[in-house]
């Protein structure tokens, strides 16, 4: 018995040192509100996670960031699992292959221009690989998500801005200059007023968090009595997108306008890339699509009067809440996508 004990206790030792736990990913999405670090498995899984404000007590962005891998690091010893690199989302135009955050970064300014992979792998130690945060969740998506197996896709994410990221015959498309996805920037109304970005008409004006919330607060007026401004406790500089949503399903006929404007102009851009790109996918994604998804008949009957209706039906569109989570994912795929590149 005791021969036969040694030998399944030498069983259990080859075993353990024939399967260690396979390497992770640490997945960093920057957001204009929110930062948020996780854990991902090679298959997709998010073993752990933390957040915080990117901004919180006037912090640089990048103290927040290395903070965070710092206690996502500590929770991920118990996984016994090795971290072999880093991909970070950031919300702007990057030159990915330097690693470099490009300009304008709108909601997040301090990081422009900084060489923010060789600044992050100094401080941490290991690999890091740097992309806009829609390009890194399309990449996600494609990969380790919903729309797994793809092999050409877009998303528009709709939060704080608009942004999104196409993936074409799997290959990440980034542009010339690092602006390949900025389609919240693309004009939806000619004629528009003036982005906050500089540009005119522009899709993220009328249909993101910010947009939206902006133009409420340019139209109640001093009328005490509206809904919005009551809403807002009186101050119309505390109008919300949600708020401007709420509203509308009240009945207030402002909130219902700007809300029409936005699935209008949020259809007309699904219309631009069902017939510009015909991807096999396209996901509608971010914070602001937790309001939308409940007018998802609305924006689909407003895309039908733009898209070719042959390269609508091809397409599968997905309109779902944004989830920090599936950023995370999406981080950590690009890190998996730039190491397969770079072999």
């Amino acid at each position: 018995m005791r021969v036969a004990a040694r030998g399944r206790r030498a069983r259990r030792r080859v075993r353990s040192r024939r399967a260690p736990a396979a390497s992770a990913i640490l997945g960093v999405d920057v957001g204009g509100t929110t930062t948020a670090v996780g854990l991902v498995t090679r298959d997709g899984e998010v073993v752990v996670d933390a957040s915080a404000a990117t901004q919180a007590a006037s912090r640089d962005p990048v103290e927040t960031v290395v903070a965070l891998i710092a206690e996502v690091t500590r929770k991920a010893r118990k996984s016994a699992r090795a971290i072999s690199a880093v991909g970070v989302g950031v919300p702007g135009p990057v030159d990915a292959d330097r690693g470099i955050v490009g300009e304008p970064v709108t909601h997040v300014p301090e990081l422009a221009g900084r060489a923010l992979a060789a600044e992050l792998g100094d401080r941490v130690g290991l690999p890091v690989f740097v992309d806009n945060d829609v390009n890194a969740l399309a990449l996600g998506e494609a990969t380790l998500g919903i729309a797994r197996g793809a092999r050409s896709l877009v998303v528009l994410s709709t939060g704080t801005g608009i942004g999104a990221g196409i993936v074409l015959e799997g290959r990440l498309v980034r542009g010339a200059a690092g602006f390949g996805g900025e389609l919240g920037h693309t004009p939806v109304k000619f004629d528009g007023p003036r982005c906050w970005c500089g540009l005119r008409g522009c899709l993220a004006f009328y249909a993101s968090g910010r947009g939206i919330a902006d133009v409420a607060r340019s139209r109640v007026g001093a009328d005490p009595r509206g809904a919005l401004i009551q809403a807002a406790g009186g101050d119309p500089s505390g109008i919300t997108a949600a708020m401007v949503f709420r509203a509308a399903e009240d009945g207030d006929e402002l909130a219902a306008s700007i809300v029409d404007e936005a699935c209008q102009a949020l259809g007309a851009m699904i219309g631009t890339i069902v017939n510009g790109l015909n991807p096999e996918a396209l996901i509608v994604t971010g914070g602001v699509v937790e309001s939308f998804a409940r007018l998802e008949a609305r924006i689909r009957r407003a895309a039908a009067e733009y898209a070719f209706p042959r390269a609508l039906a091809a397409t599968r569109l997905e309109i779902v809440p944004g989830d920090k989570r599936a950023s995370v994912r999406g981080a950590a795929a690009l890190a998996l996508y730039e190491q397969r590149r770079t072999r």
